[in-house]
């Protein structure tokens, strides 16, 4: 059996709750061709250099028809030796997964209704008295237990809570599209478990759930075009803009991103962030002397733990000479944020948490035309979540350290964060 790479020893299951010192290997080698034919790159400069280089495809339509066969495996089989062909979701593409001109026009028809400015200067800092509400309220429903997990009873229910509001979901429709994206997630895999029979029943399992979840998207949008509703979904229905309206398939798609990556990264965001405040307890005390260092604070703790590991679906649409590599034409490319954000060419002492760090430029929402346009939503959720946590919640204390991880490797994140505690302040 061959020796497996470091990029294929992270992505083991065993080691999803510490990759970090399979990236510090990685890192050795900037760009480092895989034996399924991608090409990982795990260092800052280099990732950045590919975000924002026009020759780097993020549509995965345009790899499939160029990908260059994976290495022949010697002698028995190569862990992970198949290109990565199959992937859960197969819908129109949404604007995470397109390039100019597509990408700019939707993009474009999107924005106004969710980032706010120029149109809606307002729309993210209104909604803050909406989001210390919700907080507050899950707070007061710990009252009486001295055991808590912060990922059921308080990071999922506040932005699922919250996107479901700004989105025009029905909030009683969350334990559904719950189970679906947690069912398509965990169907996600590629390393070397992915053949496994396991992961090949979650693939199937996976898929159906994200069709199960298209027909509620679309329902819900047809019911918005017969009858317009408070949310984006009804307003991107029924734009009348000067570029039109999105297909209908276009739509849907959209649709499940933004309900998915509306409240999955905040999830993992805010477990994490509360797990590592946890775990450094001078920069937890730092935060409560100092509370205004939640904001620069964040931006730490999504550079420490990022919500976004990497991602899959770019390809280079060109020959790209980087770091001592050539990345062939139609080749995957896999952009690992997590290794970069702990890169020591870029952040002094990157394995310190510092709520202070200057010049933090992580890579936590990417970089480019694909920079994460729910940024200042997920900001102001986290940073009201973590500071009221903290504020309220007497005495924290870790049950389990490391927590058991959910199976998904880009979305990475904490399944449950059992906390002891000794009450919650008013």
């Amino acid at each position: 059996m061959t020796e497996e790479t470091p990029w294929q020893q992270a992505l083991r299951y065993a080691n999803r709750a510490n990759p970090y010192p399979f990236y510090e290997e990685l890192r050795k080698t900037p760009v480092s061709r895989q034996p399924d034919g991608t090409y990982v790159v795990s260092t800052y400069r280099e990732i950045v250099s590919l975000l924002h280089d026009p020759r780097i495809s993020s549509d995965p339509r345009k790899r499939s028809a160029l990908a260059p066969a994976p290495e022949p495996a010697e002698g028995s089989a190569q862990p992970g030796a198949e290109p990565i062909r199959e992937t859960v979701i197969s819908l129109e593409p949404n604007i995470i997964l397109c390039d100019p001109p597509e990408h700019d026009r939707d993009r474009h028809l999107m924005m106004p209704h969710f980032a706010g400015p120029p149109h809606s200067p307002h729309l993210i800092s209104d909604l803050e008295p909406e989001i210390r509400r919700i907080t507050g309220g899950l707070l007061d429903d710990m009252r009486g237990k001295t055991r808590i997990d912060a990922v059921d009873e308080f990071a999922y229910p506040l932005p699922v809570t919250v996107i479901c509001k700004v989105l025009g979901v029905p909030v009683e429709d969350e334990s559904r599209f719950h189970h679906w994206i947690e069912t398509a997630l965990d169907a996600l895999d590629f390393g070397p478990e992915a053949a496994s029979e396991e992961m090949r029943s979650r693939l199937a399992g996976g898929r159906r759930a994200v069709q199960d979840f298209e027909r509620f998207a679309e329902e819900l949008l047809d019911r918005y075009a017969e009858q317009p509703g408070p949310g984006m979904l009804s307003a991107m229905v029924n734009e009348d803009g000067s570029q039109g309206r999105m297909s209908k398939g276009v739509l849907a798609s959209n649709a499940l991103l933004l309900i998915f990556a509306g409240h999955e990264t905040t999830v993992n965001l805010i477990a994490h962030s509360v797990l590592t405040l946890l775990r450094h307890p001078d920069a937890l005390e730092k935060l409560r002397r100092r509370p205004e260092l939640i904001v620069p604070g964040v931006e730490e703790l999504l550079r420490f733990e990022s919500s976004v590991q990497f991602w899959h679906t770019r390809s280079a649409q060109d020959d790209i000479d980087i770091a001592g590599t050539t990345v062939p034409k139609g080749a995957p490319v896999f952009l690992v944020y997590g290794s970069a954000n702990r890169d020591p060419e870029r952040f002094t002492d990157p394995d310190r948490v510092d709520l202070e760090r200057p010049d933090n430029q992580h890579l936590g929402f990417s970089q480019g035309i694909h920079f994460c346009f729910g940024a200042p939503l997920a900001r102001l959720e986290v940073q009201v979540a973590v500071s009221e946590f903290f504020r309220r919640v007497e005495n924290p204390r870790l049950v389990e350290d490391p927590p058991p991880y959910r199976h998904n490797q880009i979305f990475r994140g904490p399944r449950h964060l059992l906390v002891d505690i000794d009450g919650i302040r008013d």
